[in-house]
């Protein structure tokens, strides 16, 4: 019994890594006729040896709330069937890329069924969290390095730094993506995006709640801790939120995108494929684009309805999930008062983090258009029309907040406008989205501390509301840490690339850690010493030097002692 259920749930995991790499063989390299029918033999063999896995748990394991999972899996088995009778009316159906996108989703279906196995071994939701990201990487970096993903080739260290910087939503290249890269290559580049914007624990966790109908407590436990979610009960149905949303407003935005896009054709494949490829990489505040000069590129520099479409993108999705679905629970709330008349009025529905998100986002969004603007106004805004400046100027304030994004030319920027762009930087999205940087909320509870300091308190206090002392004291870490990790990774650079300005170097050390991608125009010329520097910047931006902190150390699990209060003197 232990061996069927053994072959039940280990098997089938091991079988989706083999047509996951079946995917990479056949699409990433060239075949002859011959090995691509040893190629189509060893899908079959390998769907129908899944599949009599799955025969077997059913047959002995059976429950209803696998009958998802079950449809699911009898759909790959009719790819096998119509494969082997050859039905000529039903070919649309036997495209390849059917079954490797089956494959793609049994992989994390099947990886997330096996999470709760980890857990049970009690190894650290951040070690788990970190090392997810990790193996994205280093899959990437090898799915990068395939002879079909580019034209002439890639260096290792050039695709684990390009793999780093899609997975950890930076944006910062090495080779141009448009021109380097083939599509097949660019398709590697938006799906590890998309993957890194949203993190894998969250698709593997989705998937397989979604496909079994059940998941685990320990499950729910780990997912709540990788997530810093409160509530236990809710922790599905926000992953579940997370991933819908996503979808719709990826979608959403590359149907306006399409739309603003001149098009040769009726239906031009390549603009759908660039507008799905901006949207997805905006609303995770990537920064990549299939354009050598980003939108700055002749044709797209005075599409200004498109550049203020994709910072309304990079915006919502550096805003984060918790701050929507708070504003869309208010909303909510305002309808059903407004339409249904008995309805209780409730107060705070807008909860203290929302505010301070939508406070700090406004006012940096406001005072760095106008100070960019009074910065650039006779330099790279020159030339441009009076709405051309206002659009580049509130894109010029929005992109370093991680987007990466840029429709002027960043390596011609006044030396105010630099400091602006890295302080910028620095501060990046807000907690619970698809950005970087030490956050806003990180940025607002610092700023209460240095009022009630000030003002001789003893707490702080904003909006009515008490800060707790976990907060401040996180606060305290995440900016200490993140300015230890800049200013080191820096120190690096200047060592090992002493050719480079401090300006240069310390503008590309904000840009990775915060995971903007934003640069001065030195990232290509990085010896190999700095390209590792700031992988390791990014993946540390993205993971968080708390999260790292967390997985080294041991967790106290409570204090049984308490020693003597005393006053350090400071300042």
């Amino acid at each position: 019994m232990k061996f069927l259920k053994w072959i039940a749930i280990r098997l089938p995991l091991w079988i989706s890594i083999v047509l996951i790499f079946l995917l990479f063989a056949e699409y990433g390299y060239s075949h002859s006729e011959r090995s691509l029918r040893i190629l189509e033999y060893i899908k079959v063999s390998t769907v129908f040896l899944f599949l009599i896995c799955k025969i077997i748990y059913y047959a002995r394991y059976y429950r209803k709330q696998h009958l998802r999972t079950t449809l699911f899996d009898a759909l790959v088995g009719l790819y096998i069937i119509f494969t082997l009778l050859n039905l000529e009316w039903i070919n649309y159906v036997k495209h390849p890329i059917y079954l490797y996108l089956g494959a793609i989703a049994i992989f994390i279906r099947e990886l997330g069924t096996n999470v709760h196995e980890f857990t049970k071994r009690k190894i650290n939701p951040a070690l788990l969290f970190a090392i997810s990201f990790l193996l994205i990487i280093l899959l990437g970096t090898f799915a990068l390095m395939l002879p079909k993903a580019t034209y002439s080739g890639i260096s290792f260290i050039d695709a684990i730094f390009t793999s780093t910087s899609a997975v950890c939503v930076t944006g910062l290249i090495v080779v141009d993506t448009g021109s380097y890269f083939t599509q097949f290559g660019q398709v590697i580049i938006i799906t590890l995006i998309q993957m890194g914007g949203l993190g894998i624990m969250t698709f593997t966790t989705f998937f397989s709640f979604f496909f079994q109908g059940t998941s685990s407590f320990a499950d729910q436990i780990l997912i709540r801790d990788i997530t810093n979610m409160d509530d236990i009960g809710t922790v599905l149905g926000t992953l579940t939120k997370i991933i819908y949303v996503t979808f719709i407003i990826e979608l959403a935005g590359a149907v306006l995108i399409y739309s603003l896009l001149p098009k040769g054709e009726l239906i031009d494949f390549n603009t759908i494929f660039f507008a799905i490829f901006h949207s997805i990489s905006a609303f995770c505040n990537a920064g990549f684009s299939t354009l050598s000069q980003s939108l700055n590129q002749p044709g797209f520099d005075q599409l200004y309805f498109l550049h203020f479409l994709i910072a309304f993108l990079f915006i919502l999705g550096g805003l984060g999930f918790p701050l929507i679905f708070n504003l869309f629970k208010y909303l909510r709330h305002k309808l059903k008062r407004l339409f249904i008349r008995d309805t209780p009025r409730q107060v705070w529905l807008i909860n203290l983090n929302s505010r301070l998100i939508i406070t700090v986002t406004a006012i940096l969004l406001i005072s760095g258009t106008l100070l960019f603007l009074a910065f650039e106004w006779d330099n790279t805004l020159d030339g441009k029309p009076w709405y051309g400046k206002v659009v580049s100027a509130f894109f010029g304030a929005a992109t370093p907040r991680t987007a990466g994004f840029n429709t002027i030319d960043t390596g011609t920027l006044t030396t105010p406008a630099i400091m602006l762009t890295i302080f910028l930087m620095w501060v990046g999205a807000s907690p619970g989205s698809t950005g970087g940087g030490i956050k806003t909320t990180t940025l607002a509870v610092a700023f209460g501390n240095f009022i009630s300091l000030a003002q001789g308190k003893e707490r702080i206090e904003i909006m009515r509301r008490e800060i707790s002392s976990i907060s401040v004291r996180r606060a305290f870490a995440v900016i200490v840490l993140s300015l230890g990790v800049i200013f080191s990774g820096a120190g690096l650079i200047n060592m090992f690339d002493p050719g480079f300005t401090l300006k240069e170097i310390f503008f590309e050390s904000f840009s990775a850690y915060s995971t903007v991608g934003l640069s001065l125009g030195i990232t290509a010329g990085l010896s190999t010493g700095s390209k590792m520097v700031i992988i390791f910047m990014m993946f540390t931006g993205r993971v968080g030097t708390l999260t790292l902190l967390v997985a080294l150390f041991r967790k106290v699990v409570n204090y049984s002692y308490r020693y003597p209060k005393e006053d350090i003197l400071i300042n």
